[in-house]
């Protein structure tokens, strides 16, 4: 035995006080292995790192004797080092604070070098410190504070607090230690991961709710007519409320849009916006799919399932084709607009609904009360807003808009260098009556764009056969040879005068002809040059 300083065990590792020492064992190494091994189910088992820090330290106190430790974390904003966990302190010592440098906590979270304290009692750091024992004052204490580290940098430290024993193997018990800090700094770096991950999703639902809110903004539904202005004022006065909206149209006029733009500039934008198309769902399958099932509802199921009114809940629902809904799940529907509340399949709890609703349909539903297909009472509890979105064909001053919008559309999604529609495909978009509405120009345009040239611009040929004869709609009975060739031969002379702004002289240079060829095709073809001036 020696009186002296007591030396360092490891490089880095400080030494607090002097003492009488041996080097004698406590604890041998099995015990130690065998208290990892609780840390590391204690770690594994919690779902936060609290927890778990608080399950280590109750590992350590069983298997290791430790009369009392704690787990700090430094706050990289405040510059503040907490305590996370601890065992045996007051309620004081759990709400100290320390800044990095200050204490033994301090100086091992600023150093990154663990510390040692053999004797508590002789180490005055430890003096305002003898109020937080835990009827500890008779006993002498050996302190052990160890860092934790997260990729090399020490981010909290680990201490714990042993009753005194002459023949203690500091070495072996500050291994185990280290060990055990090791553990919960993978248990913190798991946590910093999927705090960073919950960042990454939070910030990209952010993005996308606000692409959603821009792609489904008033501005992005093209249409000058009176009509449609109509309709931009019935959604803006709407869109702020809780009313059910029924929105009437032909297929293919943009009614499913109408009910985003309602969706997402409404209170209730960041919830859900759930779509069903119930005349694509089978008569035994929309009340399920609307509603759910309990578990054992009906052969094949094997585990409960969340309806779409479950799915959008505190959002809305869409009910598109309302129309086609069956007369059984007619009278749920009505239940849910007018109490607010609805059974799962097989299922006796009643769940409640705050989910706003919008319809939309194309078939005339007053027709269909008439014939008996479609319940008076629920049609009257859907028919609080109508909006009638028109058809294509009345709303053609609409139709260049609409058409020019695709072309940039589709140009930008093939990477295709497509500036402009010629005057001649222009005027068998003008004469055809889309029968389709919007979404017959929409697949129009991109086939188009899809088999033009180099050339930059869509020509009559570009378009499909029936919107060039326009036999859907009856406007012609066909055309000879030499008519076909003629109405060519103006659209190639129609293209080339609007690129040049009514130059003739530069249009013939464009065409590779004369200026007097030209010429007399102009006035063969009745074409007024001065309408493509600047």
């Amino acid at each position: 035995m020696c009186l002296g300083v007591f030396f360092v065990f490891e490089p880095g590792t400080f030494v607090l006080s002097t003492h009488l020492s041996r080097t004698t064992e406590t604890g041998s190494g099995s015990e130690q292995l065998e208290a990892l091994v609780e840390v590391g189910n204690a770690l594994s088992l919690a779902l936060s790192p609290a927890t778990a820090f608080q399950g280590v330290l109750e590992v350590m106190e069983r298997e290791r004797a430790v009369l009392r430790g704690a787990v700090t974390l430094l706050d990289s904003r405040s510059g503040e080092i907490r305590i996370a966990a601890s065992s045996g302190l007051t309620t004081a010592g759990r709400a100290a604070r320390y800044r990095l440098g200050e204490g033994i906590m301090g100086r091992v979270v600023e150093t990154g070098k663990p510390v040692v304290v053999p004797q508590v009692s002789r180490e005055p750091t430890f003096l305002h410190r003898a109020g937080e024992r835990r009827n500890l004052d008779k006993q002498e204490i050996t302190y052990f504070c160890v860092p934790i580290f997260v990729n090399t940098r020490a981010v909290g430290a680990f201490g714990a607090d042993f009753g005194y024993a002459e023949d203690r193997d500091y070495d072996a018990e500050l291994r185990c230690m280290q060990v055990a800090a090791a553990m919960m700094a993978q248990a913190i770096k798991a946590d910093h991961m999927v705090d960073e991950e919950r960042r990454h999703l939070m910030e990209e639902n952010t993005h996308l709710l606000g692409e959603l809110r821009e792609k489904y903004d008033f501005s992005s539904i093209i249409g000058t007519t009176a009509s449609m202005r109509e309709v931009y004022e019935q959604v803006a006065q709407v869109a702020h409320t809780r009313t059910t909206v029924v929105i009437r149209g032909e297929s293919g006029t943009g009614k499913e849009m109408i009910a985003h733009a309602i969706h997402y500039n409404s209170p209730r934008a960041e919830k859900p916006f759930i779509k069903v198309n119930c005349a694509a769902l089978p008569e035994t399958l929309i009340e399920s799919e609307l509603f759910g099932y309990e578990k054992g509802a009906f052969t094949g199921a094997s585990v409960r399932k969340k309806g779409r009114f479950e799915l959008a809940e505190g959002g809305t629902i869409f009910l598109d084709e309302i129309g086609d809904v069956n007369a059984a799940t007619q009278v749920k529907l009505l239940r849910v607009l007018q109490e607010k509340e609805f059974e799962r399949l097989g299922g006796t709890e009643t769940l409640r609904a705050n989910v706003r609703v919008i319809a939309a349909t194309n078939r005339d539903l007053e027709h269909a009360m008439a014939d008996g297909a479609f319940r008076d009472d629920l049609y009257y509890r859907l028919n609080v807003f109508s909006i009638a979105v028109p058809p294509l064909r009345e709303r053609k001053s609409d139709l260049l808009l609409l058409a020019d919008h695709f072309l940039q559309k589709f140009a930008r999604e093939h990477k295709k260098v497509v500036r402009r529609i010629a005057t001649g495909a222009i005027d068998m978009l003008m004469s055809y009556h889309w029968p389709g509405n919007v979404r017959e120009l929409e697949n129009v345009i991109e086939r188009a764009v899809l088999v033009s040239g180099d050339g930059g611009v869509i020509h009559g040929r570009h378009l499909p056969p029936t919107v060039q004869t326009a036999q859907a709609s009856g406007t012609t009975i066909g055309q000879s040879l030499a008519e076909a060739v003629e109405a060519f031969e103006r659209d190639i002379l129609l293209d080339a005068l609007k690129t040049t702004h009514g130059n003739q002289a530069k249009a013939a240079r464009l065409l590779d002809t004369t200026s007097r060829i030209l010429n007399y095709k102009v006035r063969k073809y009745g074409i007024d040059c001065a309408r493509f001036a600047r």
